[in-house]
């Protein structure tokens, strides 16, 4: 049986699209979804670049509410918000496991272009790192 994942944060535009594109990388039976509680408007362009980079395409991917999954069962719901910044999302549809996997947002780097693009990879290989972690312990 599939696993079904739900991935949350508050914008659903950097950190939980790239936390769903490499759950959906590391396995194609995975059943991989993310979401936020206040939608941005688009998935930012910086977190499509910096992903496309490692051969994951979330150009056609967008920003979805958390409410609309909340007649569905996951088997995980993770937050990946950074909770030194900001309060996580609760999910109150049915889950088996809730787990929290944080990172500071990219969307909040400042500098210059290379200093934002920086932060962004560095966040993307943190997420990559530890969503691969996660596969192997409980997934897998």
């Amino acid at each position: 049986m599939n696993k079904r994942i739900l991935i949350l944060c508050t914008g659903n535009s950097c950190r939980s699209q790239m936390a769903e594109g490499f759950l959906k990388s590391f396995d194609k039976n995975l059943e991989v979804f993310s979401a936020g509680t206040k939608p941005s408007s688009q998935v930012h362009p910086k977190a499509i670049q910096v992903m496309k980079e490692v051969g994951i395409d979330l150009s056609s991917n967008y920003p979805k509410h958390s409410d609309q999954f909340i007649n569905n069962s996951f088997d995980y719901v993770i937050t990946v918000c950074d909770n030194a910044k900001e309060s996580c999302p609760v999910f109150i549809g049915k889950v088996q496991k809730q787990l929290h996997i944080g990172f500071e947002d990219p969307a909040d780097a400042t500098g210059t272009e290379e200093e934002i693009l920086a932060v962004f990879r560095k966040v993307r290989d943190e997420i990559k790192r530890d969503f691969f972690e996660f596969y192997i312990q409980e997934i897998k």
